[in-house]
């Protein structure tokens, strides 16, 4: 197996174990609707900042996520996450399971 083929494979397996955890799954659910923060996350999965945090650096090592810089009205500004995906498209063919992220970008010229 080619050196290529072995980091598309890596990539695909990393993508399908992150989006087989619940909370991961919450998390790139709730940033594909607005970029949110730590805090944030960890209040709307009803999880551990701990667990919300190793979510986060699993999401981001798969490339589904990505940070941000979010500006607030009181001048300040914060580390926040959002969602890389649009839409995941996962094909089962003989050589094997291959994930294909698509961001909105990508969707619309599709269309």
């Amino acid at each position: 197996m080619s050196t290529q083929a072995s980091d598309t494979q890596s990539s695909n397996d990393a993508q399908l174990d992150v989006l087989g955890d619940e909370c991961a799954r919450t998390i790139l659910v709730a940033t594909s609707e607005q970029p949110q923060t730590a805090k944030e996350l960890t209040a709307l999965t009803d999880s551990s900042s701990a667990t919300v945090y190793r979510r986060i650096n699993n999401l981001l090592e798969s490339g589904l996520i990505e940070e941000c810089i979010r500006f607030e009205a009181d001048s300040t500004h914060t580390t926040a996450y959002q969602a890389t995906a649009d839409t995941l498209r996962v094909t089962i063919g003989p050589d094997g399971i291959e994930v294909c992220v698509d961001n909105a970008e990508d969707s619309s010229a599709l269309e």
